[in-house]
């Protein structure tokens, strides 16, 4: 074991050498160094197992070493010695970071090896308190779910950066916040913050988290009450994204039903069209062989009808097929600008605040312009059905996110039930009084066939986000 004496008085060093050569194990080196800088280098260098430093040494002070060598990370046990005791010096250099504190006219072997051993022996313990830390800490700051540490009042005190990018806040701004401000769902928040209270423990309980720009993350939270060694409590917790989980399983089960819808409507079409066919036919032999002059009229009214039961047939096919499109690269900007002015005048008959947020470069999809148009413009009108004359808000967001590129329409209206947004995109579900329930079937059908997802978000007399996804094109 290497030991140095960082002492300016050679005698005292050869001193200390003595007592510490008594000591039958282990076996040390012992090196003696008597200026100031030169014993900072060494330590710096680490080049010791333990320091032995004098309290004066020379214009400067042992304690002023012991605080220099701290700050250029000396890890190994200091310890401080001086000519006389003096209380004042000791809790200093304990409170610094030695190791210990000895008078050099009581040393003797006993007292130097007992010292050396506790010494080396707290060293160890806390150099493998610092390794588990290290390793704790690397686990934390690269985790990709969200790691967290709240007080006793569920303020968070510590947040990796997985929850940063999953929030969108950075970390200072999130320590300035309690946990259950990000919630969505207060009622929800109230539920897990009793059962907190009482048990100490929420094990895989899932949440939906608003982000700083109000996007909602469907999330998995695990979350635990701890007691610190002075006895106070704190929570512990980690946050697992599901949001894209959640999309794929809702688009599967749009896909699901838009199968079996297609199945049907297939069906209906053809035992309906049949007979029509032929009803269409006897009126136009009718026609030809009339022998009354009000026998027109009816026959008229017969056949403007199948006409138009023939062209529902057809929509309802249309709204349940896959939509026939010719891809070609658009702007995604471009596309949405044609679709708010085909709304414009329903827009402007209601006073609706329009605003929109676009990415400053241009984003680009493979697409079939029109039909995309089409979709978009379902989503808007259905915003601007939903929002009240004079006050309603109606937001479009494009932005990029990786490689994906985001279209957001927001609203402020009156939004939809749970139990609705299950069957939003149903072909034939509608709440509006004489609607089909076929428009968003319709844009479902159409974002499909582009590869695109999309996600609803609905608080009922908050409103409404519809979120498209699209991937970067090759």
């Amino acid at each position: 074991m290497k030991i140095l004496v960082i002492e300016d008085d050679e005698d005292d060093f050869f001193i200390i050498r003595e007592d510490i050569q008594k000591i039958t194990y282990p076996q040390f080196t012992i090196d003696w160094c008597p200026k100031y800088k030169e014993a900072l280098e060494k330590m710096a260098r680490r080049e010791y197992a333990i320091y032995f430093v004098d309290y004066f040494l020379g214009a400067k002070t042992g304690l002023q070493l012991l605080k220099e060598a701290i700050q250029l990370n000396c890890m190994e046990p200091i310890i401080l010695l001086t000519g006389k005791g003096n209380h004042t010096i000791d809790i200093e250099a304990m409170q610094a970071g030695a190791y210990d504190y000895l008078i050099k006219s009581e040393l003797n072997s006993e007292k130097l090896e007992r010292c050396i051993r506790y010494s080396v022996e707290k060293a160890n313990t806390a150099k493998a308190l610092r390794e588990n830390e290290r390793k704790f800490r690397t686990i934390f700051e690269k985790s990709k779910d969200m790691v967290f540490i709240a007080d006793q009042g569920l303020y968070f005190k510590d947040v990796n950066p997985a929850g940063s990018n999953l929030l969108e806040y950075s970390k200072e701004e999130l320590l300035q916040k309690e946990f259950f401000s990000v919630f969505a769902d207060g009622g929800n928040a109230r539920r897990i913050k009793d059962g907190l209270n009482i048990t100490g423990v929420a094990d895989d309980i899932e949440v939906t988290l608003l982000t700083k720009s109000r996007v909602a993350k469907d999330c998995v939270l695990s979350v635990a009450r701890e007691q610190d060694l002075n006895g106070t409590y704190y929570y512990q917790g980690i946050i697992h994204d599901i949001t894209t989980l959640r999309k794929n399983e809702r688009a599967n089960l749009q896909l699901q039903k838009l199968a079996i819808t297609g199945r049907l409507v297939h069906t209906l079409a053809h035992e309906i069209r049949n007979p029509l066919n032929n009803i269409s036919l006897s009126i136009s032999e009718l026609i030809e062989e009339k022998k009354r002059d009000d026998i027109e009229m009816y026959l008229d009214i017969i056949q403007r009808n199948t006409v138009r039961i023939g062209g529902i047939i057809t929509e309802l096919l249309n709204s349940s097929k896959p939509a026939e499109i010719k891809l070609k690269k658009k702007s995604l900007q471009e596309i949405m600008d044609e679709s708010l002015a085909s709304a414009k005048d329903r827009i402007t008959l209601k006073r609706i605040d329009l605003s929109v947020d676009y990415f400053d470069e241009g984003l680009h999809v493979l697409c079939d312009k029109e039909k995309l148009k089409i979709a978009f413009l379902n989503i808007i009108i259905n915003a601007i059905e939903a929002v009240e004359e004079g006050v309603g808000k109606l937001c479009v967001i494009i932005r990029k996110e990786k490689n994906e590129s985001l279209v957001m329409i927001r609203d402020n209206g009156c939004g939809i039930s749970s139990e609705n947004l299950s069957h939003l995109f149903e072909p034939y579900f509608t709440s509006k009084r004489n609607g089909m329930g076929l428009g968003l079937a319709s844009t479902l059908n159409i974002l499909q066939s582009h590869h695109a997802s999309i996600d609803v978000q609905s608080r009922v007399d908050e409103g409404t986000t519809f979120t498209v996804t699209f991937k970067e094109p090759a």
